[in-house]
């Protein structure tokens, strides 16, 4: 007698692709949703793809954490995420000109997964069918959105650089001296490194991965950032504010420690974005050996 009742391994990978239709249909992003049930994104992403047990208690989490009832995860009628749409971002940006203010980081769905996937995997190690997997689509709907996987790198490459620098000019226009414009700038990108953690890792390490000309494209808009700060060290400067022996090594050197934040900074550790940001300002004042405030 045959038996066509389907195997465990078939039933995990059903209930994981509908988690991730779930989460993608109310478009939470794997991290969201990982520190709503309290596992890691590692872990979730396996529970996704059908590729880790999945006991009842944590089935209850995660569906509580999406806010339906664990039949809605057992039975076929998950709604299907929607589909891919142009790129698009909300929360890059401050709605209401404060830019201390991080709102939720809005993407469409492939971006979201992509950002996802490179920030676990590295772009290398990404495909274009791992991003269609992750956000629940296909590759063939996937390429109608976007050319290539160097395409959308090169999409997130441009929301991060516009975080940065556009923002940045916000936070600049703020200051009334060069000193206090100074200080609003290291401490937008101690938040945006905090904030926008995943994206800004991405804007820095992968920077490598994009084509050539893609890379001279953000490694422009990369530098007018640079210049913002050295042109506020160097009025500074001549105010007699700041001492350094080398303002324009110093200048380099308080952006490259901002970006390095992203690296280490993780959510629910000891240091809140606004407590980095107040350390990292200090520690700039004190590699241009600022007069006392």
């Amino acid at each position: 007698m045959n038996d066509d009742s389907p195997s465990a391994a078939t039933i995990e990978a059903e209930l994981g692709s509908r988690i991730r239709a779930a989460r993608l249909a109310q478009r939470r992003t794997l991290r969201d949703l990982a520190a709503a049930v309290g596992v890691s994104t590692a872990t979730l992403s396996l529970i996704e793809n059908g590729r880790s047990g999945l006991r009842v208690a944590r089935l209850a989490r995660i569906a509580d954490a999406l806010g339906l009832p664990p039949a809605a995860l057992l039975c076929p009628e998950v709604p299907e995420p929607p589909a891919p749409g142009p790129p698009t971002a909300g929360g890059i940006l401050p709605d209401d000109g404060d830019w201390r203010r991080y709102r939720p980081l809005v993407l469409d769905p492939v971006l979201a997964a992509a950002l996802d996937e490179i920030v676990e995997v590295g772009y290398h190690g990404a495909t274009i069918r791992s991003i269609a997997n992750r956000c629940g689509s296909t590759v063939s709907a996937l390429y109608t959105r976007y050319e290539n996987k160097q395409h959308i790198l090169m999409t997130l490459q441009e929301l991060a650089v516009s975080a940065a620098t556009d923002r940045g000019a916000i936070a600049r226009a703020d200051g009334r001296n060069p000193v206090e414009r100074f200080c609003f700038l290291v401490e937008h990108l101690a938040l945006l490194h905090t904030y926008r953690r995943e994206l800004a890792f991405i804007g820095t390490s992968e920077l490598r991965s994009l084509d050539p000309e893609n890379r001279r494209r953000i490694a422009g808009r990369r530098t007018d950032l640079q210049h913002m700060v050295d042109e506020e060290v160097d009025a500074a400067v001549r105010a007699g504010r700041f001492h350094p022996d080398h303002p324009h090594e110093a200048s380099r050197a308080v952006v490259t420690m901002c970006t390095a934040i992203s690296g280490w900074w993780r959510p629910g550790g000891p240091l809140s974005p606004e407590r980095v940001a107040q350390l990292y300002v200090g520690f700039a004042l004190d590699l241009m050996r600022a007069d006392p405030r």
